[in-house]
């Protein structure tokens, strides 16, 4: 076959449109693949000038091109857009190379043209994706940055860089803005976290470029990859500061109020001393009384009057009681109660073991009391159930006691309660719905 025959055919044969022009940008050949890229055929191309592809903004283009031909110097790939015959413009990438004659003298150009499409759409769905998240990362409240997969910090938003007055992302282990008391430790943590895979979060004070000190709340997050491993962290920092204040100005004020209510409380039982002084054993069950809703108020105010655990509650309430450890049994599951139930479920189980004490399962050395409570969606329990005390026989008249024990739960959180005095011991189980326990309002007792 002759040499120029087979070139021929491999330019007819290419997927690659490519056009020959000459130095002023007529066309001289043009093979099938570029009739399929912009919808010209050669009889309607050749002799005609390439500029019928290029659109109005572009013209210029083609006059840096053919200087550089001219000058002998290939042009490579770059991604432009042409016009189709029907009038759509194509994403395509050109390169062009100078054509010699014998004598080493430019005389024309041949240029490669490719469908760019899906390339040009994913550069620009990746520009557009980067775009988004640098509008997130540079425009949130918090302080946003990344880090390699061994917990490596090279990354952080502007905001971190507006706060500390830093250039240059800082090494996590020698940064010079966690306040050196937390630093061992926030670094501890954080390379725990790291060696774990586990989500990190810390709370510590980081040093601003004014010099003070702020709180922030820091967390990361595992970023993995198709196969499960860890790639990259990406990490917050949000600044807690007023958050902290507010909260230790709340917590001053509860134990403020603590305060002056157990003054109070202190009053009350003054004067109920002075009243019914002529009866030591009443006065004694009413300071204990008393005592029961100061522990109450302890628990509420340390828990911020928010949900009390019961384990907690039930702990506390029972302090008192000689030896505990030995002779109460406590189980249950993690279960907790708003304020208003854990008051009444406390002064009722401190109200149980007083009476215990006296005329129960403690009273005696071999005594024991068994507390189990058990919480599901729907239901909260509670038990107390005595054995090894003296004989129980039913009172015959009830006081104050079996109010607090059974009346106040059954009225205000609206439960059932059973209260039996078995021979072998007294046994008090109290049954309530979760709605009544998780309000938010006090019901009225």
């Amino acid at each position: 076959m002759d040499p120029r025959d087979h070139y021929a055919a491999l330019i007819a044969s290419s997927d690659d449109g490519i056009v020959a022009k000459d130095l002023d940008g007529v066309v001289v050949s043009w093979n099938p693949a570029a009739e399929l890229l912009f919808g010209w055929t050669a009889e309607e191309m050749v002799g005609h000038t390439i500029r019928r592809l290029l659109p109005p903004d572009r013209q210029d283009e083609e006059d840096g091109i053919l200087a550089r031909i001219r000058a002998g110097v290939k042009v490579p790939q770059f991604y432009t857009r042409r016009l189709h015959k029907d009038g759509h413009e194509v994403d395509v990438s050109v390169s062009i190379s100078p054509i010699y004659d014998s004598t080493g003298a430019v005389v024309g150009a041949s240029k490669i043209a490719r469908d760019a499409s899906e390339q040009v759409a994913a550069q620009r769905r990746l520009r557009e994706s980067e775009l988004k998240f640098r509008m997130l990362a540079e425009h949130i409240s918090q302080f946003a940055w990344i880090a390699d997969a061994d917990g490596r910090i090279y990354w952080y938003n502007q905001r971190w860089y507006d706060y500390t007055g830093l250039i240059d992302p800082p090494d996590f282990e020698g940064t010079q803005v966690v306040h050196p008391e937390h630093a061992e430790r926030v670094f501890a943590t954080y390379i725990a976290a790291i060696a774990s895979g586990e989500d990190y979060e810390d709370i510590f004070p980081l040093l601003g470029k004014d010099g003070a000190y702020r709180w922030f709340l820091s967390r990361a997050n595992a970023i993995r990859d198709e196969s499960g491993a860890i790639s990259h962290w990406f990490g917050t920092n949000t600044d807690i500061t007023e958050q902290r204040e507010q909260s230790e100005q709340i917590q001053l004020l509860l134990r403020e109020v603590n305060h002056r209510s157990k003054n109070m409380l202190a009053k009350v039982q003054a004067l109920a001393r002075s009243s019914i002084g002529g009866d030591p054993e009443l006065v004694q069950r009413f300071e204990r009384r008393v005592g029961s809703l100061a522990v109450n108020q302890d628990i509420l105010v340390s828990r911020e009057w928010r949900e009390v655990p019961v384990e907690e509650l039930v702990r506390r309430q029972l302090l008192f009681v000689d030896n505990a450890s030995e002779r109460l049994t406590l189980t249950g599951p993690d279960c907790a109660l708003n304020p208003r139930a854990s008051e009444i479920v406390g002064m009722a189980l401190h109200e149980l073991a007083t009476n215990s004490i006296k005329h129960g399962a403690l009273s005696v050395a071999a005594g024991r009391v068994a507390v189990a409570w058990d919480c599901d969606d729907e239901r909260f329990r509670i038990s107390w159930t005595e054995r090894g005390g003296p004989p129980v026989s039913e009172p015959e008249r009830t006081g104050f006691g079996t109010t607090l024990i059974r009346d106040i739960p059954r009225r205000s959180l609206d439960a059932e309660v059973r209260l039996d005095f078995l021979p072998e011991g007294l046994e008090w189980e109290l049954d309530a719905g979760i709605r009544a326990l998780a309000e938010e309002e006090p019901r009225a007792a």
